[in-house]
């Protein structure tokens, strides 16, 4: 495992300022991702901290960043964030439609003041339609999406895979691209603009393969059924003699004969072109897979094309092999976690701090800024 530097890292965001109006889950992440780019966040707290629930010295998603804290409820708090969306590249805020706004700091107000800014807005249902001031979670999101219920074994619920799909691959990710997108048009035109990141819109659009698959008629519109969903006995996971599991992804023919050989089942396994046969051949590939433990299958397929590996916990991820040769994982702080992707041959991003303290680096950003109202009263007519 790698251990990161403390040396300053520009990377390719280099210069780039981001003002983040702090809020949970997609919006903290994209700034976070910003930020391990080498952008220079700073991440609007409100007065008491984040609600995550979690200690603030281990959010990882403030890393990188730094904090000042402002009542944007009080009569000069719009003011203040307004006089560091001036000096700013990027905002990105998580409200619901219009919350922005009625606080004094929507894009009709920061665009008056900075027309070139970038105002990326992260919401679960989007800026419009029926249910955009509706509550919600990521569940929700992926569930309308019929992403959800894509997961899963047949006749079971639909499977939850954490808030990984869309908070963060529908949600974060694709927020990213759009800011990125954005600024590259406002430094060739000048123009500023609105990005609408809705959860809907991205996690649909991570679906845009399969809804092909579907109109050829080589995706069944249901779980468990299909070549990539588990459904197919050569591409989904298998429990081992001491309870743990082994993924198996031998989807090409030359690969897949790797993966019966080393399996032992040369010869005697059915023709896997054979649909009907699929569950025969997954039972014969889950006994075999029974009879030894993770780590001795994990041993037999090791150096092979079988496309075969152990199904790691998330404490045990770090120790793998290729990631520490590779440092996937760092440690800062005392804190393990993932290091920034991608990778840049020539801005090299790093950790290059810890997650931000609510507050912690007002008097910083007011001097860094040009933005002494921070740290002070403002005066007026200036």
């Amino acid at each position: 495992m790698a251990v990161a530097g403390t040396e300053e890292s520009g990377g390719p965001l280099a210069g780039v300022r981001v003002v983040e109006l702090a809020g949970i889950g997609p919006g903290p992440f994209a700034a976070m991702l910003l930020a391990d780019l080498g952008a220079d966040v700073v991440r609007v707290d409100r007065p008491g901290g984040a609600r995550l629930g979690i200690d603030p010295a281990c959010d990882l998603t403030n890393r990188n960043k730094r904090s000042v804290v402002v009542d944007l409820k009080a009569a000069d708090g719009a003011e203040r964030v307004l006089r560091l969306t001036d000096r700013a590249d990027v905002l990105i805020e998580g409200y619901r439609p219009g919350v922005a706004e009625r606080l004094g700091v929507g894009p009709e107000a920061c665009h008056a003041r900075n027309p070139r800014l970038v105002y990326g807005r992260m919401t679960g249902w989007g800026q419009d339609g029926p249910l955009a001031q509706r509550a919600g979670h990521d569940i929700g999101y992926i569930a309308v999406t019929g992403t959800l219920g894509m997961i899963g074994g047949p006749g079971e619920p639909p499977a939850v895979p954490a808030n990984l799909v869309g908070d963060y691959a529908g949600g974060s990710l694709y927020l990213v691209v759009g800011v990125l997108a954005a600024l590259h048009h406002a430094r060739a035109t000048g123009a500023g603009q609105v990005v609408d990141a809705a959860i809907v819109d991205g996690t649909s659009h991570l679906t845009a393969m399969i809804h092909g698959m579907l109109a050829a008629g080589s995706w069944q519109d249901r779980r468990g059924a299909n070549l990539l969903d588990g459904g197919c006995p050569f591409y989904g996971t298998y429990e081992t003699a001491d309870g743990g599991y082994m993924a198996v992804g031998a989807l090409e023919q030359q690969f897949y004969d790797e993966f019966i050989g080393l399996l032992g089942l040369a010869g005697g396994a059915p023709d896997r072109g054979d649909l009907t046969r699929w569950d025969e051949l997954r039972t014969l590939v889950a006994a075999r897979f029974r009879q030894r433990t993770r780590d001795e299958w994990t041993a037999v397929f090791d150096g092979s094309d079988a496309c075969v590996a152990p199904v790691l916990t998330l404490l045990e991820a770090p120790g793998h092999p290729h990631l520490a040769a590779r440092g996937t994982f760092v440690d800062h702080g005392g804190l393990t976690q993932p290091a920034p992707a991608p990778r840049f041959s020539a801005t090299p991003t790093a950790v290059r701090s810890g997650p931000a303290r609510p507050g912690a680096d007002t008097a910083d950003v007011a001097r860094d800024w040009g933005v002494p109202e921070l740290d002070g009263p403002i005066k007026k007519g200036s």
